[in-house]
């Protein structure tokens, strides 16, 4: 088990050393709004809105000025637009009057932030930080389970698996790693398995020719 986990990391990270997250941003805070907007919706369908959204407002203190009816407008391509807008107004103003316009550093205060979930604020600890956490989403999620990297059904379950049975010189990158080969390999209805770089590795039952 150790020694095929270690095998499948070293062949992503040799085809990809450098994994990036696909939301287009250029800050911290750009990258923590893309984030909150991406739940529930892709990140192309993101990427539409923001280059707008961003020329208009690129700091906190813009963003909270546009006000939420105004926000609503810019992201309405974007599913649950409104709940959207009122956390990220609201988020804005708490950056503002309690970080000092910064967007923070640790789990707790990304957390307390409104719209701000665990797998969000691990994204932007990641992404933004540097720190070795794991975003589960359902790429992720479904790659775990396919590759019997974890048996767990929630998020936070799945999250504690990855973090015992990955290597810690892969966790960086990791769920980078696994959100792509989600996302253009393993697919949920149909893996494109006979492309699959680690194919050989895999022990799932149901792999297509």
């Amino acid at each position: 088990m150790t020694h095929r986990i270690e095998s499948i990391f070293e062949i992503w990270a040799q085809q990809n050393p450098h994994p990036r997250c696909e939301l287009d941003y250029k800050t911290d805070f750009e990258l923590l709004i893309a984030v909150m907007l991406s739940a529930q919706a892709t990140d192309h369908s993101v990427n539409q809105v923001t280059p707008a959204l961003f020329k208009a407002a690129k700091t906190p203190q813009s963003m909270a000025a546009l006000g939420e009816l105004n926000l609503r407008e810019m992201i309405k391509r974007i599913g649950l637009f409104r709940s959207k807008a009122k956390h990220i107004i609201q988020t804005c103003t708490i950056l503002c009057s309690q970080h000092q316009g910064q967007v923070p550093q640790t789990r707790e205060a990304l957390e307390a932030l409104p719209g701000v979930g665990r797998k969000t604020a691990n994204v932007v600890l990641n992404t933004a930080f540097g720190l070795p956490t794991i975003a589960v989403d359902t790429h992720v999620a479904r790659v775990s389970q396919r590759l019997q990297f974890s048996k767990s059904k929630t998020p936070l379950s799945i999250e504690q698996s990855l973090y015992r049975c990955i290597p810690k010189h892969y966790l960086q990158h990791a769920h980078h790693w696994m959100i792509l080969h989600g996302r253009y390999t393993c697919k949920a209805r149909k893996p494109n398995c006979s492309q699959c770089c680690i194919q050989h590795h895999c022990p799932y039952l149901h792999k297509t020719t």
